[in-house]
């Protein structure tokens, strides 16, 4: 408890500190003197003026078919940053097995990502970010992001570090890099997760010529403990003799491993065909240009006055500072107020070839007055180049490496053991597998609005995909090779503020994906109402698809399937979104329906000293058709300083056995938003997360993935796990200081009270209370 106002004063302390330095690093003058907005410091430069360093940062998303650029919000927004480092989610929608970096689900079923092929780094979608997902970035001066948060101790704490930096070289090229490093040591035995990224990305942004380069390698680390063996020393601790802290609990597993390894690159780049037209500059690109005009002018007072230095020495002569200030601070070229001295010019008439006729002062004023404006609004315009027609290619190439590795399993512990080739003997595990995709699109666009063929933006696009596999055999390996040919086309509008929408589709025309069928779209209206803007928006899709490849093959020492037999999964979706800023309101209803869904199934048996015995994972489809309702609400209040946030998902499944989801989750957050000493932007509150009691996906340790339960006792009847109906409750400070983010955290301050039911998956229970915290800055220099 004493770690809290030590930690938070020094924070404050030290981002008061910190807001001293950035003022004093606001500005740079041509002799690298570092001044203030408000303060010079008596170190003003030699022409009296200082340049103000342009801080202007875009980022935008590209679109992982074509690269279509769309803007981004930076990850540098204050609200909510202290539910940034959760796995769980930021509203905590997630289920997940506890520690930091551990595989994950989402409650919210409208909210999961379809199945990919390499299904194993599915539940890593915390720390692994796809393509479409991305920032690429513009800055006016090198920017850099450093994060880090901390939770615990060496022995059971957290760390988690990211950097990031991007930089300009000119207008057109943008590069920067990303670092990630997630360490959880874990507060529960053998819970230990660590994952590492390292990205590094470019841009070119020209007239004609458009690429984005995207290059990754990731490695995730997490040792699998299988839960606890008895739940009963987190629900009903008083029943055994000795207290247990959440280190010595006993873990069904132990000296276990999931690795995932991946390097990406991505490349989409496009030429385009157009037209040029004038338009006025961003304020960003204004204060750009100022600052180079400025650094220009200097360069030339300087050159100017090495110059008279130079002649004043060979003269024999020195010059004096006053001499100095005055070459300094002369005028080059014709001030921006310059009026003409001198005779008044005589009355001009208009001739016949149509030239303007300026009669006495006040007219020859008024023109000049206007030429200035003119020559004023002109200097602030850029060329911007329209293209009309596009030529686009995007690849992508991928390499997976997944190793499921143990060295200890409990007797029993697995139903069936088959033979198979691999580098561990006895009851020592090493499944191992690979995955290696390469994808190439070939696109034409016709940009909306410039086309008489297409009004809306329409393209048309072929892609073929190479997905090579390989798995542990009774001898050797076994290699798979598959090949996909699409066809397809969008039709977009997104020029306007009233209506957009955007539909794209493709069909499987040849090898193993022959005949899938793939339509997305989206629409959103937009009109005005009681002085603020309604938007009612509407997606959806229609997916007919084969089930992944590890749904269809699986080789292992104790799991194996071979389903070429599986049936092409129906899944449709129907979402409609009703968002009115001025209440605060977004409405969202999403109907799924599905067929032929194909999904893992986990079962075990729980003897009386709970020991788990004939584990059993397998792949199971039905026929039968699910459909999964969604109605989520999201209404905040602000009353003063008091801001209430909630956001209420209540769902509906058809067959709950094989796709279970909890009727109704809930997120609430109530907090004080106020300001320290007028700087130190302040969110002071606490929130919780809830949600009702239902069959949770359990998780498999051997396959790293989230099945349905079909568990039993000695006797075979029922022994399904319930979780929820637990309130999670966080109590935080939120602090925002110019370029600084920080935060001081009690997670789960409800800790052994209630039901004491803390499980997000059965036998994985949640940490307990622990103090955390975490910075993020941000530097333009």
């Amino acid at each position: 408890m004493n770690r809290f106002p030590i930690t938070l004063f020094f924070f404050i302390a030290t981002c008061t500190s910190v807001s001293a330095q950035i003022d004093q690093f606001n500005q740079i003058d041509v002799n690298g003197n570092i001044t203030t907005g408000s303060k010079k410091l008596n170190n003003t430069d030699s022409l009296g003026t200082d340049k103000e360093i342009p801080t202007g940062l875009k980022v935008w998303t590209v679109d992982r078919y074509f690269g279509d650029i769309t803007p981004a919000i930076p990850d540098t927004v204050p609200h909510m940053y202290m539910n940034s480092i959760f796995t769980t989610g930021m509203r905590g929608e997630f289920n997940t097995t506890g520690n930091l970096g551990a595989p994950r689900i989402n409650r919210i079923y409208a909210d999961r990502p379809e199945p990919q092929e390499f299904i194993f780094t599915t539940p890593y979608d915390f720390f692994l970010k796809p393509v479409d997902k991305f920032h690429f970035t513009n800055t006016l001066s090198p920017f850099t992001n450093l994060s880090y948060n901390n939770a615990g101790n060496r022995t059971d704490g957290e760390d988690h570090f990211t950097a990031k930096f991007g930089v300009n070289a000119g207008k057109k090229i943008g590069v920067g890099f990303n670092f990630d490093y997630l360490y959880g040591r874990g507060y529960y035995s053998n819970q230990s997760t660590a994952h590492f990224n390292y990205t590094m990305y470019g841009s070119y942004i020209g007239d004609r010529y458009q690429a984005h380069l995207l290059l990754s390698t990731n490695h995730q680390k997490v040792t699998e403990n299988g839960g606890i063996t008895n739940d009963n020393y987190i629900t009903h601790p008083e029943s055994f003799d000795d207290n247990y802290a959440t280190s010595e609990i006993p873990t069904v597993l132990s000296r276990n491993w999931n690795r995932n390894d991946n390097q990406h690159i991505f490349l989409t780049h496009r030429y385009s065909l157009g037209f040029n037209r004038k338009v006025p500059m961003t304020e960003e690109e204004i204060e750009a240009r100022k600052f180079a005009i400025e650094s220009k002018k200097e360069n030339e007072a300087r050159k100017s006055l090495e110059e008279k230095r130079k002649t004043a020495r060979e003269e024999g002569r020195t010059i004096d500072e006053k001499e100095e200030q005055k070459i300094l601070t002369a005028p080059s070229g014709r001030p921006d107020n310059a009026k003409i001295a001198g005779i008044e010019p005589a009355a001009v008439t208009v001739k016949p070839e149509g030239r303007i006729a300026i009669n006495g002062k006040s007219q020859a004023d008024s023109l000049n007055a206007q030429a200035a404006v003119a020559a004023k609004d002109t200097a602030w315009l850029k060329n911007e180049y329209v293209p009309v027609t596009s030529f686009i290619h995007t690849m992508s190439l991928d390499n997976y490496r997944r190793i499921y590795q143990a060295y200890v399993t409990p007797t029993d512990f697995y139903a069936n053991t088959y033979v198979v080739d691999e580098p561990l003997s006895g009851d020592s595990i090493y499944d191992k597998t690979r995955y290696f995709r390469l994808k190439n699109i070939f696109a034409i666009s016709l940009l909306e609005g410039f086309n008489k063929w297409a009004k809306a933006g329409l393209k048309a696009y072929a892609s073929h995909e190479l997905r090579h596999f390989v798995l542990p055999d009774h001898t050797g390996t076994a290699t798979y090779n598959e090949h996909a040919v699409y066809v397809g086309g969008q039709l977009s509008k997104t020029q306007g503020h009233t209506l957009h929408y955007n539909v794209i589709g493709e069909f499987g025309v040849t090898g193993k994906d022959a005949g899938n069928i793939r339509i997305d779209g989206n629409i959103d209206l937009n009109f005005p109402l009681f002085g603020d803007t309604v938007q009612l928006a509407a997606s959806g899709f229609f997916h007919n698809t084969t089930p992944p490849f590890y749904y269809r093959h699986y080789h292992a020492r104790h799991f194996w399937w071979d389903n070429d037999d599986l049936n092409k999964t129906i899944h449709s979706r129907i979402q409609g979104t009703f968002s009115y800023t001025k209440t605060r309101t977004k409405l969202r209803i999403a109907v799924d329906e599905l067929k032929n869904y194909a999904y893992f199934e986990q079962g075990y048996t729980i003897n009386s000293s709970y020991n788990r015995l004939n584990n059993t994972v397998s792949v199971a489809q039905t026929s039968e058709p699910i459909t999964v309702f969604t109605a989520q609400l999201t209404q905040d209040f602000t009353l003063g300083p008091l801001n209430w946030e909630n956001v209420i998902t209540y769902q509906k499944s058809s067959n709950q056995n094989v796709l279970p989801v909890p009727d109704l989750n809930i997120y609430t957050n109530l907090y004080l938003r106020f300001k320290i000493a007028h700087v130190l932007k302040c969110d002071f509150g606490a929130d919780a997360r809830y949600f009702t009691q239902y069959y949770a996906p359990d998780y498999s340790p051997a396959l790293g993935q989230y099945a349905v339960q079909t568990n039993t006792d000695t006797s075979g009847g029922d022994s399904r796990v319930k979780i929820g109906n637990y309130p999670l409750v966080n109590v935080y400070a939120n602090f925002h200081l110019k370029h600084t983010r920080f935060f001081v955290m009690y997670s789960h301050v409800n800790a052994g009270s209630g039901n004491k039911e803390y499980f997000l998956v059965p036998h994985y229970p949640l940490n307990e209370r622990i103090f955390r915290f975490g910075v993020s800055w941000n530097f333009f220099n």
